[in-house]
């Protein structure tokens, strides 16, 4: 009897030390947020007056808007950013409207990305800019230089950002539409 009165402390300081050796493995394997960031141009613009700064978009556009809206139909997105300009704005309404999501402004030359991130952890997001502004912004979200100034002809490319436990990856697709010509 007596060996067992000397092994049962032994015997209980052993489980409980699994058990916080359990706990700690429990940890290392939790699930890592998955944040997936959706970046788009502004779609085709009126280019009729060349003196307007915030021209809306012209009938292409406000097709291709609507098929982005399509495009993303199956993405479970919570949140939309755009650029405080009227043709951003058009551009994400489509799909605003039928995913029932506002549109949130954000500047691109003041954005804090660690704060944007952080507030977007664990999230799917579009995010919608501008020819120079989307890859600028694309390039910051996965911390490297990765991707040129879009051209002017290209109101088609998705980037997708996804993040998984603070590791970016990062890809472009190119959509084209049958939208309506400019004229």
């Amino acid at each position: 009897m007596k060996p067992i009165r000397i092994l049962f402390p032994f015997l209980l300081l052993l489980l409980f030390a699994n058990c916080k050796e359990d706990q700690k493995i429990g940890e290392i394997n939790a699930p890592a947020a998955v944040s997936t960031y959706y970046f788009i141009r502004h779609a085709e613009k009126d280019r009729s007056d060349p003196e307007n700064t915030d021209p809306e978009l012209d009938q292409s556009g406000l097709g291709r808007a609507m098929h982005w809206a399509e495009i993303l139909k199956d993405v479970p997105l919570q949140a939309i950013y755009s650029t405080d300009y009227t043709r951003t704005s058009m551009t994400a309404a489509p799909t605003s409207v039928k995913m029932n999501v506002d549109v949130q402004y954000y500047d691109p030359q003041t954005i804090d990305i660690t704060q944007f991130k952080q507030d977007n952890l664990g999230r799917s997001v579009l995010v919608v800019g501008h020819s120079n502004t989307t890859p600028d912004f694309v390039n910051k979200m996965i911390g490297e230089d990765k991707y040129a100034p879009m051209d002017d002809a290209d109101n088609g490319s998705l980037f997708i950002v996804q993040i998984v436990g603070g590791v970016p990856t990062s890809q472009r697709l190119h959509f084209s539409c049958n939208c309506p010509k400019r004229k």
